[in-house]
Parts: structure tokens; sequence; C-alpha cells
């Protein structure tokens, strides 16, 4: 077994590991299918070998070349460490910089068997979220952390690390790109292509940044969304009895079961990979899981009528769920959903992210590889038939809304009948994005997902940054803020006194809460304080998911409620990540891609360690303004009213802070100005 000394020693070359077979009890991504011609499947392999001494070529080219062809991507399995891969406290990592080693925590846990989707490729989530693209580019990274000191920086190209240059102790000591193209190139096919030759990457959004903490993520921000549909659409806080259907439960997706029983309501939750299924049911993610169709229906009705929380995952294909569940309504006249969405992978829907009704499991990982037209057809067939059931049951009551993982926009394109009637900007579908109707009112109240990572691994520590979080929450709302406010206070703070008792925590002691910009600071603040006073026994790590209020451009989710034009641009993103890199960041990131898909978003993130002196607190209190207001801002020049309100607040409390307002126009000076 080797140990963390080992890994930060750069690559092994002499002598050379030994070649590592596929691990069979280790789920593995799907084959990829790059269509290289043999000019390119060279040229992947020269990019390949170019990290090796020539003297090595010649053993290392027909294994890599092998893995081209059987995978789509050369990963190169031989250097995979053998070390048991998780978040081993900050002070066992060989370094000269605290803030490298804070770096090398984040990136073990992305790739801890139990966080990661597909660990020996170097997934996380999402079914293609790469950590870096082969494991020569995990151990020279490791390598250079390990070697860094306070006034380097080391830049990372889509994986790569091209090199530690020298700069300042308060700049980011990393700075992250993945997947950035020149425009007019950044095509799903270009992508394939370019990922085989070992050029780019697809990072998802915390992925590639090292700010993925498991499924608890996405189970927070599932849990705040199904209340807020709740409240929102069907009227009410109390879910017992009302059931929610979707479908996945692989990486992100896997944290829906936990979720619907935090809100006390009935979920269903289809998967097609047994293995994926049984893997949060082991995890006690999911309460039961059945095969049987009509066990699963019979199951829903007892769990309505007996209003007990429920989480029941269905092995298999979500299609097969709603076209029976509308059958169900056309026989007896009863709707047994309520809620409804859908987190398969479908920005990668035809390599793994979505699997169509039409095929087994297994068949489906079969012709994805042998016949991927035929493939395509399948899958886009299979898209229709979902959201013809789809439409039946919203006619008759449903609230069905798109989770951000591309699910409307791939039907749209496979011809289902999804686009918003009268729709002119190519963004509007019939059901709204979860932003649209549900989130968008948060972010533009400053609230989005604020994370901490104990690097101490020390479950006593998260325990203690959970009492400090709850107590400045509890503090704001007795000091008076507004109801709004007040409200998503509340959820957060009830979110993290029940979190122990959901055993939320996979890989790093971390947690999440949704707060705005004056409770990320002050939070940040108190655990900056508690590092200096001992009362935490090693830096916390900050970040947040690129999912926020300014880190992500994109229109058919983070900004698909902004109607100015500007859903397509991406400027905010881009300013955040460069604001944040000047401001304190220890790490940046920015990204093509993520949640829907290659080509469709701009986002980017940040991490900062918190170790306790003046500067780190002083650099919190600077980025983090900017981290939030800087999108308010930008949705407040687009008109939204809510956003003008908490920019306002905050210029008031800021003399610094000067924002452009937008001046209200009246619809009937624009008919009067085009009239002839």
């Amino acid at each position: 077994m080797a140990s963390l000394k080992d890994i930060c020693d750069g690559l092994p070359v002499d002598p050379l590991p030994p070649p590592k077979p596929r691990d069979s009890n280790t789920a593995h991504a799907p084959t990829r299918v790059p269509n290289l011609t043999p000019e390119e499947e060279r040229l992947a392999l020269q990019n390949a070998l170019r990290y090796f001494p020539s003297e090595l070529h010649d053993v290392l080219a027909p294994e890599f070349a092998q893995e081209l062809r059987q995978y789509g991507h050369i990963y190169m399995y031989r250097f995979r460490p053998d070390i048991e891969m998780r978040a081993y406290p900050i002070n066992e990592y060989p370094c000269n910089s605290r803030q490298a080693a804070g770096i090398m925590h984040m990136i073990m846990n992305n790739l801890d068997p139990r966080v990661a989707q597909f660990p020996h490729e170097l997934v996380t989530y999402g079914g293609n979220g790469q950590v870096f693209s082969n494991w020569a580019q995990f151990r020279l990274v490791m390598h250079y952390l390990s070697e860094m000191t306070d006034d380097q920086t080391l830049a990372l190209y889509s994986g790569h690390p091209m090199g530690l240059f020298p700069s300042h102790i308060d700049a980011p000591r990393v700075v992250v790109t993945n997947g950035m193209m020149v425009p007019n190139y950044s095509s799903r096919e270009n992508y394939n292509r370019l990922f085989a030759l070992g050029v780019t990457m697809y990072g998802q959004m915390t992925a590639g940044s090292f700010c993925y903490i498991g499924p608890q993520g996405i189970v927070h921000g599932t849990t705040i969304t199904v209340l807020n549909a709740g409240r929102q659409q069907l009227g009410t806080s109390d879910l017992r009895g009302r059931v929610f259907v979707t479908s996945g439960l692989g990486g992100m997706s896997g944290a829906q079961a936990k979720a619907a029983v935090i809100c006390g309501c009935v979920g269903v939750i289809a998967e097609i990979s047994k293995e994926a299924l049984m893997k949060r049911y082991k995890q006690g993610w999911l309460m039961e899981v059945t095969d049987n169709l009509d066990i699963c229906i019979e199951r829903i009705k007892r769990a309505r009528k007996e209003k007990t929380p429920l989480s029941l995952g269905y092995n298999g294909n979500i299609v097969d769920i709603w076209e029976r569940v509308a059958a169900e309504y056309d026989s007896t006249g009863e709707l047994l959903v309520d809620l409804g969405s859908d987190q398969t992978s479908c920005h990668n829907p035809y390599n793994g992210g979505y699997y169509p009704v039409q095929l087994s499991f297994d068949d489906a990982n079969v012709m994805m590889a042998a016949d991927p037209a035929r493939f395509k057809n399948l899958v886009q067939e299979s898209l229709r038939r979902q959201i013809a059931a789809i439409n039946k049951l919203s006619d008759r009551g449903l609230y069905f809304f798109d989770y951000g993982n591309a699910f409307l926009l791939e039907a749209s394109r496979a011809g289902a009948d999804v686009m918003k009637e009268g729709d002119q900007t190519g963004n509007r579908f019939r059901y709204p994005s979860y932003v649209q109707d549900i989130m968008g009112d948060i972010f533009s109240l400053g609230f989005g997902p604020f994370r901490w990572v104990c690097t101490s691994a020390d479950p006593n520590d998260l325990a203690t940054t959970d009492d400090i979080a709850t107590t400045v929450l509890e503090d704001f709302i007795n000091q008076g803020v507004p109801e709004t406010t007040k409200q998503q206070y509340e959820d957060n703070i009830r979110w993290i006194k029940e979190a122990n008792k959901h055993k939320l925590v996979v890989g790093s002691q971390a947690r999440i809460l949704y707060s705005d910009q004056r409770g990320r600071m002050a939070i940040a603040a108190a655990f900056n304080q508690a590092v200096n006073d001992g009362r935490l026994h090693g830096p916390v790590n900050i970040s947040r998911d690129h999912h926020d209020v300014s880190g992500t451009d994109s229109p058919f989710r983070e900004t698909s409620n902004i109607y100015d034009g500007s859903a397509f641009c991406a400027d905010m993103a881009v300013q955040n990540v460069i604001g944040d890199s000047f401001r304190g960041a220890t790490w940046v990131a920015l990204h093509n891609g993520g949640g829907v898909g290659w080509g469709e978003v701009v986002n980017g993130g940040f991490g900062l360690m918190l170790d306790g002196s003046e500067r780190a607190g002083e650099r919190a209190k600077s980025m983090l303004a900017w981290d939030v207001s800087n999108g308010v801002a930008r949705r407040s020049w687009s008109g939204n009213t809510k956003a003008q309100e908490t920019i306002c607040r905050a210029m008031q409390g800021n003399n610094k802070l000067k924002v452009t307002l937008p001046h209200n126009v009246q619809s009937d000076v624009l008919e009067r100005a085009f009239r002839d």
C-alpha cells in the first residue's frame, strides 16, 4: 500500500509500476466513442506518452493504445496509486504550504470511492465529470502541490498541470480552467474528440474544481427545492402523503431519496443500474427497493394513504413509471403523483447519461458503443414517450419541473412537445426550470449553496461548525430580518440541526447550507476565529457550488429567469472568477459545461482556506462580498425587483459599493415608439 509521500513523489518511472487491469468490483465509466481518425489516434497516443521519458515509450505505447481503442480514452490505469483514496487529515500531507495541503485534501475526497461515481476513470459525478483526464496528471499535481510555497501558483489546463509559476502570498495557489474553448468549436462532437486526444476535459462543476462534498450538496439543494415547490405550487409546507417521482440514483441524483424523506413526502426514484440503486440502499439513503412495477404502484398508493415518509427505489426505467401512472389515471381517475422531475445525466444523453426504455441496462451499454446512431434514435424516441406521459399528467394537475440536467433541452431536440407556446427566446419550455419558478427569488435575495470542509477530518470539528453556523443565523433572526430572509434562515437552521440524524456525510467532514452575503461573511468570520482560538483543530476550507447567485451563466438553468436578452451571455461567471482570484481565493476554477452540458454553460467557483489568521479573515470578507454581489447586481440590471432591493441594501451597508440600477420602462412607451 502506497503512502501519501509516495503519491507526492511524482510519476513512478524507475521502476514502472506493474500494469493494472480494470477492477471488476468497481463501477466504471461507459466506453467513450470519440470516432478518431487513424491520425488522431496517433496524436492521442503521442499526447499521452509525452508525460514519460522516451525510453519507456516502447513499453507504454501498446498499453495506452489498447486503452484508447477499448475504452475511448487513455486513463493510464497502470499509474493509479495503491492507496486508500480519501480525504486525509491536513497535517498528514507532505507539503511546504498549508493552503496546498488543504487543496490535496479536497482532491482526494473527489476520488474517494465512497464519493466518486467512477473513481478509476477519475469521474466524480454526472457520468463524465472529471477531476483529471488521467492518472499521470493526478500524480504530477500532487507532486507540485507538495513542493509549492506560498509565493507560487499552479496553473491547471483541463487537468494538465502546466507548472508552478512565481506569484505572491495573496494570489491563488491554484488556477483551474476546464474545457475552455474558442466558442465556435464548443460542440459535443468536438468534446468527444478532444477529450480522447487528452487536451481538454469536462469538469462538471465541483468535480474539476475539487469542491464536491458527496451527495450531501444536492440533498440540500433538492430539499430546499421540494420544500419551496410545495409552498408555491401545492400551497402547503406539509408534504406528508404527497408523492414526488423522479429518476436517477447515481452521483448527484442519489440525493433525491434522502431529500424526499427529509421533506416528509413519498419519493419514488427510478434507477436503471442495479449497482447504483443498491449502493444507495446499502448506504441507507433508500428505505425500500423493488424491480416490480405493480409493487411500486401499490406501494405509492399505500404510502399516500398512510402519509408516511418513504424513499422507494425502482430498479427499472422512469418511462415505465410515468406511462403506468398515466394509465392508472385513465382507468381510475386518481392522480398518484403531485410533483415530478428528472435527474438523469441528460447533459450526456448518448453516452450513459440517459437509458432508453426500449433496452435493458446491459443491452444499452453494448449498443451505445457498437451502434451509436441507432442508440441515439432510441434515446430520442424514449424522451418523446416520457414527455408524452408527463404532458398527460400535467394536464390533470401534476407539477413537473426541470431540475437543470438538460432533460427538457434534450427532449426538445428529440422533437418532444415541450416548448412554451409563443416562445421567442429559445430557452422557454412549457415546464419551468426550478430556477424560474422555485429558486429564482432565492438567488435574487443573494441566497445560494455555501459549503465548508473541516480539513482536520475530525467529526467533532464538523459538529462545532454546525453549532457556530446555527448560532450565527439564529442571532440574525433575533435581531430582525425581512420575512423572506427569515424563512430561508429557518429552513437552513432546521437542515443543520437534522443533518447528523440523516447521516449526510459521505467522504470529507463537510456541510452545506443556503445563505446570503451577510450570512456567508459572518459564518466565515466565526469559523476563522474558532480556528484561531483552538475550538477547531484544523483549517476550514469554504467554497460553494458553481450553481449559485453569481457563479454560473446557464440559459437553461441558473440564468433561465434573466429576460433582458442576456441569458446567453457569460460575462457574470467570468467576472466572478477573476474577481475572486484577486480578492483572496485560495484556488479558483472556470469551466465550460456543467449540469446542462458542454457548450451550454460557463461556470466558475472558488475555495478559500480559513486558517485562523487575520489575513484569512480579511480575504474572506472581501471575496465573499464580491462573490454574491456580482450576481445580485446582474440580476438587478436585468429587471428583477427582489435583486434590486437586495443590492440596494448591500449598498447601504457598504459605501464603497456603487451599482448601476435600471430605470423602469413602461410597455406603452415601447408600443408608441414602434407605431407606424
